[in-house]
C-alpha cells in the first residue's frame, strides 16, 4: 500500500513537472503565427500559379519556392529559440555593422526588379538587405538604450547618436530605391525613443526635419511625384500611373462582404500586378470578402499587441533590451501592415511593402518569423525565471 502512494505521488510529481514546463512558452503567440504562415501559404498559392505560369512556365514555381522557405525557418527555429537574448544584445554592433555593409554591397553587385538593387542571388536564395536592416537596427536600438537610457532622456546628443545610424542607413536604402522601409525603420525608431523617456521637443525637430527630406524626396524624383498624384486620384489616369491602384480597389469591390471564393479571383489572371506580394491583400479581399480581410488583420495585430505586452512585462522586470526589442517588434508589425493596407485601399501612396506573414517573399517571411522567435525567446526567459523564482515545494 505504502509502494502505491509513493508511486502514485511520484506520477503526480511528473505530471506537474511536465506541465510546468509546457507552459513556458506564448502558446497564444505560437498558434496565432502558425495560423498566418498557413493562410499565407494558401493565399500565395491561390495568386501567384497565373505569374508563375506565364513567366516560367511552372505555376508552382512561387510555391515550391515559398515551401523551401518554410522548411528554412524551421531549420532557423532550432537555432534562435536555443539562443539567449543576451548573446543578441552584446553583439547588437557587429549584427548591425553587418546589414550596412549589404546594403553598400546590394547598390555594387544587386539584383535589379522595376528598376531597384534590393536583393543579392545567392543560387536558389534571394537575400534582401533592407528586411536584415529592419531587425538589426532595432536591435542596436534596444541596446542602445539599455546601456544609455538617462542620456537619450536628458542630452539631446544622446537621442540624436541612434538617429544619426538610421540615417545612415537610410541613405542606403533611398539609394536602392526603397523609401517605404525608411519610413518604416524611422517611424518606430522614433516610436521607441518616444517610450524610453525621451523629450517631446526632440521629437518636433527630428519630425520637421524628416518631414523636410521626405517632401524634398517626392518632389525630386518624377515617378514618386506621379505616385502621389495618381494616389489621389487614380481613375483619372486607370491605365498608366492609377492602373494597379484601380485594379487594387476593382478587386476589392468585388469581394463585398463575404468574398467570391478561394481561387475565384479574376484580378489575379493578369489584371493586378504584384498580386502575390504587395497587393495580395487585394486578392484576400476579392476571394475572402471583408470577414476574411478583418479576421487576417486581426490576427496581425494581435500579434503586434501580444509583442507589447511581452515588451511592457519585460521593462517591469528591468530587462531594458528584451522589453524595448519586443515594443519594437509591434510597433513595426502595426505600421508596416497599416502601410500596406493603406497603399492597397487608396488612402497611401504605393509603397513596395510586404504584408507581414502573407506576401510572398523569402527574406521578408524569415526576418518576420526571426522576429517571431525573439519574442517567444524573451517571453521563455521571463517564465522561467518566474518557475524558478516561485519553486512548487520539496517532493
Amino acid at each position: 500500500m505504502m509502494y502505491l502512494q509513493k508511486k502514485n505521488l511520484k506520477n503526480k510529481e511528473n505530471i506537474e513537472g511536465k506541465n510546468h514546463i509546457f507552459i513556458l512558452y506564448d502558446r497564444v503567440l505560437l498558434w496565432l503565427t502558425l495560423s498566418l504562415f498557413s493562410i499565407g501559404l494558401i493565399m500565395v498559392m491561390s495568386t501567384s500559379i497565373p505569374i508563375s505560369q506565364n513567366i516560367y512556365h511552372n505555376p508552382f514555381f512561387f510555391i515550391k519556392r515559398e515551401i523551401f522557405y518554410f522548411f528554412l525557418i524551421f531549420l532557423l527555429s532550432f537555432i534562435f529559440l536555443r539562443t539567449p537574448i543576451i548573446f543578441w544584445e552584446k553583439n547588437s554592433n557587429i549584427i548591425l555593422i553587418i546589414s550596412i555593409l549589404l546594403l553598400i554591397f546590394v547598390l555594387l553587385v544587386g539584383h535589379s526588379i522595376h528598376g531597384s538593387f534590393r536583393w543579392i542571388n545567392i543560387g536558389f536564395l534571394h537575400i534582401q538587405p533592407s528586411e536584415i536592416c529592419k531587425i538589426s537596427s532595432f536591435c542596436y536600438i534596444s541596446s542602445y538604450l539599455s546601456r544609455k537610457s538617462n542620456e537619450v532622456r536628458n542630452n539631446f546628443w544622446g537621442f540624436f547618436k541612434p538617429m544619426s545610424i538610421i540615417t545612415i542607413q537610410s541613405i542606403l536604402l533611398l539609394a536602392e530605391p526603397d523609401l517605404g522601409t525608411v519610413i518604416v525603420l524611422f517611424f518606430t525608431t522614433l516610436s521607441i525613443l518616444f517610450i524610453s523617456g525621451a523629450k517631446i521637443g526632440q521629437f518636433f525637430i527630428i519630425i520637421t526635419i524628416s518631414l523636410l527630406i521626405v517632401i524634398s524626396l517626392v518632389l525630386l524624383e518624377p515617378y514618386r511625384v506621379k505616385r502621389v498624384l495618381s494616389f489621389w486620384n487614380p481613375w483619372e489616369d486607370p491605365f498608366g500611373n492609377g492602373y494597379q491602384l484601380t485594379q487594387s480597389l476593382i478587386a476589392l469591390g468585388r469581394g463585398n462582404f463575404l468574398g467570391q471564393g478561394l481561387g475565384n479571383s479574376i484580378q489575379k489572371l493578369n489584371y493586378l500586378p504584384d498580386a502575390h506580394s504587395d497587393f495580395i491583400f487585394s486578392i484576400i479581399g476579392e476571394e475572402l470578402g471583408y470577414i476574411g480581410s478583418f479576421l487576417i488583420l486581426l490576427i496581425i495585430f494581435t500579434i503586434a499587441f501580444r509583442a507589447m505586452c511581452i515588451g511592457q512585462q519585460a521593462l517591469e522586470k528591468k530587462q531594458i533590451f528584451s522589453g524595448f526589442l519586443s515594443c519594437s517588434i509591434g510597433i513595426w508589425f502595426s505600421f508596416q501592415t497599416l502601410i500596406n493596407v493603406g497603399a492597397v485601399t487608396g488612402i497611401l501612396p504605393t509603397k513596395g511593402l510586404t504584408l507581414p506573414f502573407i506576401s510572398y517573399g523569402g527574406s521578408s517571411l524569415i526576418i518576420n518569423s526571426i522576429a517571431i522567435f525573439f519574442l517567444l525567446r524573451i517571453d521563455f526567459e521571463m517564465r522561467l525565471r518566474t518557475s524558478q523564482a516561485f519553486p512548487r515545494g520539496p517532493k
